[in-house]
């Protein structure tokens, strides 16, 4: 008996094994549990209607569940047929021997289903913004879904899985940019949305390697990583310029090529509000032009800039909602596409606080007026550049600058909507190929300090004529020191131990004291004081040399020798001046040969071409206000000719003089006839040739016209003011 029961169970077991065994490999057809499973659906789901054909029974000897498994089933969606590829339905297997079946999980694996079939599914469906995505801004494409549904005891989904791979899809982003060729693999559930292997192009974009993750828990993150080659030129810029329409020089000319790696990290509230965005890239840019629309213009450079040429450089930018924002680019830089030169810059930007290094190498022409300091194109110069900004404060923490034996740097330099703040330090050595031109250092503390070996002014003058609005200096109140050894001045005159003790207030010198030396027992003084009650400024200027002081004025061009005295009472923005310049001569004029010689003054212009027009004395009586230059009297009288004339000069530059020109000797004929001061009367003997000419001068500069006339009687000031010069000098 135990044999037979023993001999039973092996039996059984066997068979049993046999049957899990097939069960679990080749499974076997049945028809039995279609209508179970089609009216268990049905129960639950009214909008659909499942048609099964046989089905494959088979064992999961892992989960210890039953599927059912068939191919090509008839699946109808609110009377839409859905293609379907394969079915498989994971059943209880405990619920099986109770006689009461329950549908654990249904895995759905479609065929390949056209995207416009897919809208039409979607049509069916509730509304949703993913709904509206597919039908609006999606074209077409193929799409292959594998879907896994999980059910609960009464066979409503509580959970599923679908992933799949859509090709070919075309989108629209804009009116402009649509995508094309869009290709990748999806996996999505109820909290998780993964997409791998994304591929897409647009015009002047193509996109690869791209994986986006969605994580959908109390807040929604979205991950996106893709690599980008970038091609944007003429024909397709304008598909991108609305969304670069922040970012400063990016226009219609704009080229772009490069390959760039990118990361965009967004977090969404539950409303889908962007609460949190992070955005990076990393790459190579292969060219880049921008061409701006406003050339940038720099006084010390000689050529506006009016492209910017960037190629095989790196680039790395982070923009994100922290405000701690980055740019990172270096390489390769040319202003003309020919010469390229190394460049690096960082800017790192945190709540509108910007601080910028700048490193690169400059071969421009580049010239700085100010101490007569000029680069010849091709040189190599090396810039380095440690800025901060925020809203309208500029901080220049560093700057070098480093051209052969040439340098100049400058340390804490701040700026406020063009005024300046405060400054450290600034130190200047040039050279003019051996020779040494600057060696000074101006120092910012309590006082301004500026001392040093050698100071090249010889356009200092230019730059005081250069008109400005802005007074850069007007926030600065402090002493200021000035001791130089040497500094050469205009037509080469050199002043030496030159020292200036002052002070300045709101940017403007209130009190001098200075004074330099020439050589040969020449010497220059300068000396301001203030009447604070009369808001008055009294400037005197004496110099042994007048020629090094008037350089930039082309009404004294051919002054040689001389001493000037000049004096002016300064109030707010007018002044009233007095210029007085003994003893000197104009030689080579050329404004002054062409008015002798349009005089027909006999020998006089040929005086002008060689040694020279000696004169005794030129007085110029003017007042400036507000630009405009007043000139009430400019009298100047010598052995060979007296001139007396007045004029103006526009803040336009346009300048206009009249007057009269009288040879010495006629002049003095007149006087010698006139008995009494005052008492002027036209001469009775006029038939020895007593004349003169007027003249009237106007224009702008290098376009003055000249006209005169002959005269043969002189005005009663003119007269007058040769009689004062007679008496003064008996």
């Amino acid at each position: 008996m135990k044999k037979v029961i023993l001999r039973t169970i092996v039996i059984l077991f066997f068979l049993l094994v046999s049957l899990m065994t097939v069960l679990s490999t080749i499974g076997f057809k049945t028809d039995r549990f279609n209508q179970l499973i089609s009216k268990r659906i049905l129960e639950n789901n009214k909008n659909f209607s499942l048609k099964l054909k046989k089905i494959k029974f088979k064992f999961d000897i892992k989960n210890f569940n039953l599927f059912l498994e068939t191919k090509n089933p008839e699946v109808n969606y609110k009377n839409l047929i859905i293609p379907i590829k394969e079915v498989k339905a994971y059943l209880d297997f405990i619920s099986l021997l109770k006689s009461k079946p329950k549908i654990n999980t249904i895995n759905i694996s479609s065929k390949e289903l056209d995207i416009n079939q897919l809208k039409r599914i979607l049509s069916k469906t509730k509304p949703s913004s993913l709904n509206s995505l597919v039908t609006n801004r999606i074209n077409n494409g193929k799409i292959v879904l594998n879907l896994e549904l999980f059910f609960d005891d009464s066979l409503n989904i509580n959970n599923f899985i679908a992933k799949g791979e859509i090709k070919e899809m075309n989108g629209i982003i804009n009116n402009e940019l649509s995508l094309k060729n869009t290709s990748f693999n999806f996996f999505a559930d109820s909290t998780d949305v993964l997409i791998k292997n994304i591929t897409s192009e647009t015009d002047g974009l193509l996109i690869k390697n791209g994986n986006l993750k969605i994580d959908k828990n109390e807040k929604i993150n979205l991950k996106l990583d893709f690599s980008s080659e970038v091609n944007i030129n003429k024909k397709n810029i304008n598909n991108f310029l609305p969304y670069l329409k922040n970012i400063k020089f990016i226009n219609k000319d704009t080229n772009f090529y490069a390959d760039l790696d990118n990361f965009l990290n967004i977090t969404f509230d539950k409303t889908l509000k962007v609460t949190d965005y992070d955005y990076s890239n990393k790459g190579r840019v292969k060219k880049l032009l921008v061409q701006f629309g406003n050339p940038i213009q720099n006084s010390y450079l000689e050529n506006d800039i009016t492209n910017l040429y960037i190629k095989e450089s790196n680039l790395n930018v982070r923009y994100s909602s922290d405000k701690k924002n980055s740019i990172n680019a270096a390489g390769l830089y040319s202003i003309d596409n020919q010469n390229y030169h190394n460049f690096e810059f960082k800017d790192n930007i945190s709540k509108g606080f910007s601080n910028i290094d700048l490193n690169l190498e400059l071969d421009q022409e580049l010239s700085v007026d100010f101490i007569n300091y000029k680069k010849e194109k091709n040189t190599i110069a090396k810039i380095f550049l440690n800025l901060a900004t925020k809203k309208d404060l500029v901080n220049i923490k560093k700057f070098n600058y480093k051209e052969n034996k040439n340098s100049i740097s400058i340390e804490d330099l701040k700026i406020n909507k063009k005024n300046l703040i405060s400054l450290k330090k600034i130190q200047v050595k040039t050279f003019d190929k051996k020779s040494l031109k600057n060696d000074f250092i101006l120092e910012f503390g309590k006082k301004i300090k500026v001392f040093g070996n050698r100071y090249d002014a010889k356009n200092f003058n230019k730059f005081l004529t250069k008109k400005s609005d802005d007074n850069i200096l007007k926030k600065i109140s402090k002493d200021i020191d000035i001791d130089l050894k040497n500094i050469d001045t205009p037509l080469s005159k050199k002043l030496k131990n030159f020292r200036l003790i002052g002070v300045i207030e709101k940017g403007k010198f209130i009190k001098i004291s200075s004074k330099g030396d020439f050589g040969n027992n020449k010497f220059l003084d300068i000396s301001m004081k203030s009447d604070e009650k009369r808001k008055k400024r009294y400037l005197e200027v004496y110099s042994d040399l007048p020629k090094p002081l008037l350089s930039e004025y082309s009404f004294f061009k051919g002054l040689s020798e001389g001493v000037l005295t000049f004096s002016s009472v300064i109030e707010n923005n007018s002044s009233s001046s007095k210029l007085i310049i003994d003893d000197f001569k104009i030689v080579n004029a050329p404004g002054l040969v062409k008015l002798l010689s349009l005089a027909d003054l006999g020998g006089l212009a040929d005086l002008a071409e060689g040694e020279g027009l000696s004169f005794e004395k030129l007085e110029i009586k003017m007042s400036n206000n507000k630009g405009f230059l007043k000139l009430e009297e400019i009298f100047a009288i010598g052995p060979s000719i007296s001139v007396l004339m007045e004029g103006y000069k526009a803040p336009d530059e346009l300048t206009s003089l009249r007057g009269t020109l009288v040879p010495a000797k006629n002049l003095n004929k007149l006087l010698s006839k006139i008995p009494v001061i005052g008492e002027i009367i036209i001469p009775k003997e006029i038939g020895e040739g007593l004349f003169g000419v007027s003249f009237k001068m106007k224009g702008y500069p290098g376009k003055i016209k000249t006209t005169i006339n002959p005269i043969k009687t002189l005005t009663p000031r003119f007269i007058t003011k040769a009689l004062e010069k007679s008496k003064k000098s008996k």
